[in-house]
């Protein structure tokens, strides 16, 4: 039922459900707009969390037909009153109020222009002066609609520490005289490898955690895929944004597949293919396809990899030959230990482990991931292949002791105990 100021009567989504699922469809488009509309970021998204806090009270009592615009129409208000209470800026205030008084509820901010917004959104989120952590939490915060306890909980860590990095993250900005605009096209293409690297390292956390009791993170994942999908509409010609669409799309293909109903790892060996999501395949190979035309990059090679696996019917029907060549090609665009310990993998299917041990071994030499259970793992398992039962066992406990996540832990110690 709408009443005549404009409200649902009890008859919208729960009030606490009905402003989660609202903020985190319309989040990035109402930081943006309100960035845009008062030029300061940071009093940007104080404003609209503001408005969520009211939205959290007042919804169950009264839904609004247009929930989104009311978001608007409040967060505005509380960031006129904001501007308000700093004396320094009262010209900027006369400005504003001048253009608020006819802005009703269902009236939308500029809607040509909300895409360079949001896409303004997400380079400032990223912005170079930021350290990766409080790029990481920025993005997830004001792009991605996450809160503070969602992005503490994903990469388990303290809440006030989530708080402090996005806190800081705005000081820094502010501090820097970042303005609210799109860069220039040149500039953009300078700083975009920031901002992929910024949902790379996001879906890398969902896709294989790094701590705590559970292997996977699928709503950190997932968000880093509905991120790179909106970056995908607002850069289409850029291959590297639909590489890494294609990879996070083509990986995320294998989730149901790689744990078992009690939460416990499967290997690739082991899983059903049949469970993989052939519908998330076909995405990744369509946005595959968008990036392959001026050449593959880091994130566009690795999506081919993946796109190996996809396309195989088990691990020994894998081209494995094909996937050495694209590690070799990955290593030299984009060199890098864990590139060489991959290669390794790829390597002793193809060629046998003696060959992707002699590899392994030149990491170890050098000590290039000091403090990784990865290697250990790798080397373990070659071991285990050549018979060196041993040294193996060794090996896998060594990585068991360097492992953060328990499922992981718990599948190289079992490795270990079979090899006694």
């Amino acid at each position: 039922m709408i009443d005549g100021d404009g409200v649902t009567r009890r008859g919208g989504l729960p009030g606490a459900a009905g402003v989660e699922a609202v903020w985190r469809i319309e989040s990035a488009r109402i930081v943006a707009a309100l960035a845009r509309f008062t030029g300061d970021f940071g009093l940007a998204e104080d404003a609209a969390q503001e408005a969520v806090a009211e939205a959290l009270v007042s919804w169950p009592l009264a839904f609004p037909a247009s929930p989104a615009g009311w978001l608007m129409a409040t967060a505005r208000r509380r960031a006129i009153d904001a501007i308000r209470r700093r004396a320094a800026l009262q010209d900027r205030l006369v400005l504003l109020a001048a253009g608020s008084v006819d802005w009703v509820v269902d009236e939308e901010v500029d809607p040509e222009g909300i895409d360079d917004d949001v896409l303004a959104l997400m380079f400032i989120s990223c912005h170079p002066v930021l350290s990766r952590e409080a790029r990481v939490a920025l993005t997830l915060r004001v792009v991605g609609g996450l809160s503070s306890e969602e992005i503490a909980r994903a990469f388990l860590v303290p809440v006030p520490t989530v708080q402090a990095r996005i806190t800081r993250g705005k000081k820094t900005i502010a501090a820097a005289g970042v303005p609210f605009e799109l860069p220039s096209a040149v500039e953009r293409r300078e700083r975009l490898g920031g901002v992929l690297s910024v949902l790379y390292v996001i879906f890398t956390e969902g896709s294989t955690a790094t701590s705590g009791d559970r292997l996977l993170r699928p709503d950190l994942a997932y968000e880093a895929i509905r991120l790179a999908r909106t970056l995908a509409v607002l850069q289409p010609d850029e291959p590297e944004v639909h590489g890494l669409l294609a990879l996070f799309e083509l990986t995320a293909a294998r989730f149901p597949a790689r744990s078992g109903p009690d939460g416990w790892p499967v290997l690739l060996e082991d899983q059903d293919r049949r469970l993989w999501d052939f519908s998330a395949v076909r995405r990744g190979l369509a946005a595959l396809a968008k990036a392959s035309p001026r050449g593959l990059g880091p994130y566009g090679l690795q999506a081919a990899i993946a796109a190996v696996h996809a396309s195989a019917a088990s691990v020994g029907a894998t081209d494995w030959e094909r996937i050495v060549v694209l590690y070799e090609a990955l290593g030299r665009v984009a060199p890098s230990a864990v590139v060489e310990l991959n290669r390794a993998v790829a390597v002793a299917m193809a060629s046998g482990p003696a060959e992707a041990l002699a590899i392994v071994d030149e990491l170890v030499a050098a000590d290039r991931l000091p403090g990784s259970h990865l290697v250990p793992t790798v080397r373990g398992e070659l071991l285990a292949r050549l018979g060196r039962r041993v040294e193996a066992r060794a090996e896998l406990e060594l990585a068991a002791g360097l492992c953060a996540n328990q499922r992981e832990r718990a599948v190289l110690l079992r490795k270990a105990s079979l090899l006694a």
